[in-house]
């Protein structure tokens, strides 16, 4: 199972809140020691540790829309992933290529 950390609307810069996300996120490091990601703008940082089960050469995170308006963090596997992809191609979102 992947973890996931995440800060929301930060009363703080999040440039000196950002070590603190990375310092809690190597806790659970255990979860998803496959690849990690972070992502932070003035409001947010989130980092997700990726425990790679179906495709561990691919799957990086966090996922952003071509546009980069959205940006997530998920957990699990979506097994009809090609399935549903053609339903929702309006999102397209793309992995990220953020790394720590």
């Amino acid at each position: 199972m992947c973890g996931i950390v995440c800060l929301f609307d930060a009363k703080q810069k999040t440039e000196i809140l950002r070590p603190q996300v990375l310092e809690m996120s190597k806790k659970i490091r255990h979860r998803g020691p496959d690849w990690s990601g972070v992502f932070q703008d003035e409001k947010v940082v989130f980092s997700h540790e990726r425990l790679a089960i179906v495709d561990p050469t691919s799957g990086k995170q966090p996922l952003f829309t071509k546009d980069g308006k959205v940006v997530l963090a998920v957990n699990g596997e979506i097994y009809n992933h090609r399935e549903l992809k053609k339903n929702f191609r309006i999102m397209n979102f793309r992995p990220s290529l953020i790394v720590k």
